[in-house]
């Protein structure tokens, strides 16, 4: 057995090969971090992988997952290593050294000892899944935050205005706030371009007319104010650039969903963008042997306080793990609690023993991770007569 450990860095890596017996086939050696280095680790390593071999490098965040795609692109059989496993075999000696060469020894040796995830090219496609979900996630607060930050905006601007509209950030409600901005300018505009600009939208679409808004800006109590117009106009135009990233983040992530045919997806309330988060985040099911691990891991399990005699009776989630996954399971829940009977009168059971609206939802986030764990581990469908 071969096996090929690699320091990774930002601008040079740094490789070894050496057998199951520590004999040293290939001494460490650099390579950039580009084309060139790679084609020379390519040909330095190669006639290594066609006998039985391992590839192994450390989870150092962004910095190796170009490497590891070209690893795999070139079949070599990957294994990603934590580096708190690296530093327990470091610690073991009694003079503590660290350089790049070493590392690589090091490294095979957690290889040896098997502490290692297998990396393949269905779970490195589910890592790229995740970085798209979290950009998501991202986006989506960013607008929130940004929203919020219009809304101080309308409340110089205009108070009244949100009482105006039916709903909030309709077209008509931010074709209005683009092209006028205050109620001072929208007071002294004629009727027909405030018409114009109100009904630019689908037409049937808005019960407010142009006279209502007009006159509601004639007694508005509103500041006229040109420098949070110009605040509130740089605002719209990041929600706009913003929805526009939106829309192209949330079609890949369709395209992902459709492509990777997982079993999640037949869980009735489950659509493209929770699913695909939900599953980029457990990452290998194989990695949680029991479902209370999964549980764990989504921070979804109850916290425990225990002092002397005393032994809380009720305690809030542990909020440990992916944050990402436990937002995900909570805003999925109450699609799957409508559509799916079972879990609706599992919700209905929580909250007639008593519990809170968001504890009984806690409860049916677990049971869901129970439910999802099982389709996963034996890659079935749902099946509602097997969900009790």
């Amino acid at each position: 057995m071969y096996y090929i450990a690699i320091d990774i860095g930002k601008f040079n890596h740094c490789a070894s090969v050496t057998d199951s017996q520590g004999e040293v086939f290939v001494e460490p050696f650099f390579f950039k971090n580009n084309s060139e280095g790679f084609q020379l680790f390519l040909t330095t390593t190669k006639k290594f992988t066609h006998s039985r071999h391992l590839a192994g490098l450390e989870a150092t965040g962004h910095y190796g997952d170009n490497f590891t795609a070209f690893l795999l692109d070139n079949d070599y059989h990957v294994g990603i290593i934590n580096p708190i496993s690296t530093d327990a075999q470091r610690k073991l000696k009694i003079r503590k050294t660290k350089n790049d060469k070493l590392d690589t020894f090091l490294i095979a040796k957690v290889l040896q000892a098997k502490e290692f995830t297998s990396m393949t090219k269905k779970k490195f496609q589910l890592r790229q899944a995740k970085q798209l979900t979290r950009l998501h996630s991202e986006l989506t607060e960013d607008l929130n935050r940004i929203k919020n930050r219009l809304q101080y905006c309308i409340d110089i601007l205009f108070p009244e205005y949100n009482s105006l509209f039916k709903t909030k950030y309709s077209k008509a409600y931010m074709a209005v706030l683009k092209a006028f901005g205050s109620a001072s300018v929208i007071a002294t505009t004629h009727l027909t371009k405030l018409s114009n600009v109100l009904f630019s939208t689908k037409r049937g679409k808005v019960q407010l007319s142009a006279l209502e808004l007009r006159e509601a800006a004639k007694i508005s109590v509103g500041e006229d104010n040109p420098i949070v117009v110009f605040q509130l106009h740089q605002l719209i135009a990041q929600i706009e650039l913003i929805n526009s990233q939106l829309s192209e983040v949330h079609k890949k992530i369709e395209d992902f969903a459709l492509s990777s045919n997982s079993p999640i997806f037949s869980i009735p309330g489950i659509a493209s963008i929770s699913g695909t988060s939900i599953l980029s985040e457990i990452g290998d099911i194989a990695l949680f042997s029991q479902y209370s691990k999964l549980i764990g891991f989504a921070g979804v399990d109850p916290a425990t306080y225990q002092s002397g005699e005393y032994n809380a009776t009720t305690t809030a989630i542990s909020k440990r793990g992916s944050r990402y996954l436990r937002k995900s399971l909570y805003q999925c829940i109450l699609a799957v609690c409508t559509h799916n009977p079972t879990f609706k009168t599992y919700y209905t059971r929580k909250r007639n023993q008593g519990k809170s609206h968001r504890c009984a939802q806690g409860h049916c986030v677990r049971k869901l991770l129970r439910v999802i764990h099982k389709m996963l581990s034996e890659n079935s469908q749902f099946d509602i007569t097997k969900c009790i």
